[in-house]
């Protein structure tokens, strides 16, 4: 599969800024035009125009989030209160199309791997049922253990394929705050993934060469696609 999830413990621990990171990588080394770009179901159109100042993509903003329900509520209440359900199906054609035209393609989950898409759906599904390798994105913080692996004991229980976690800072920790709010060997030991690196905070998350700069600090050889492990452009 050439396209890549990414997920989060909960909302507004980093995946917007992991996503542009790793898109702001594939920019600088890549043809940004083989690169595609995904929120299959957003509540807010935030994120989409995040991507699309950042990264002017070939895409048109329906491309990148066909389905924007704006609310605050969950998901499953408000498709009730409008009386209508997501078009799963559109979602998933214009996925297939996304993939077949694009070397890689990143999507944005809504939330967690628990986030309830419909009463009787939640994130998990959608990622078993693409079968789409997922990067689970877990905040430096307080509790941020705790809540990695519930993610991961879902991701098992639900057969999504996890390739690893990602932390975030979400505040200018130094590497000790960090080893001490999410000591890795304890996250290791406990979640038994991959962790694939740590994203520092970043005060501009809209300055490319940043992103890119802390993306190439992650374990890329297990997050990038086979196929991005030929030569980049110089």
């Amino acid at each position: 599969m050439n396209a890549l999830l990414i997920v989060g413990t909960d909302v507004a621990v980093g995946k917007t800024v992991v996503m542009s990171a790793l898109a702001a990588y594939w920019h600088t080394y890549r043809h940004p035009e083989t690169l595609g770009l995904m929120q299959p179901v957003a509540v807010s159109d935030r994120d989409r125009t995040t991507y699309t100042t950042l990264f002017h993509p070939y895409q048109s903003p329906e491309e990148i989030t066909p389905e924007v329900i704006s609310t605050t509520l969950p998901l499953p209440v408000e498709l009730a209160q409008q009386g209508r359900s997501l078009a799963f199906d559109r979602i998933w054609r214009q996925f297939q199309i996304l993939t077949a035209q694009r070397e890689w393609v990143l999507l944005e989950g809504l939330g967690s791997l628990g986030t309830p898409l419909t009463s009787d759906t939640v994130m998990a599904d959608l990622a078993w049922d693409w079968r789409l390798p997922t990067l689970l994105v877990v905040p430096v913080q307080a509790g941020a253990i705790a809540q990695a692996i519930a993610q991961v004991a879902l991701a098992r229980q639900m057969r999504v394929h996890l390739k690893g976690i990602v932390l975030n800072c979400t505040q200018p920790y130094t590497v000790d705050e960090v080893n001490a709010l999410v000591p890795d060997r304890i996250l290791r030991s406990l979640a038994h993934v991959p962790i694939l690196g740590c994203m520092p905070y970043l005060d501009d998350p809209t300055n490319l060469s940043r992103l890119a700069q802390a993306a190439s600090d992650l374990d890329l050889e297990q997050i990038m696609p086979l196929s991005s492990r030929f030569p980049f452009s110089a």
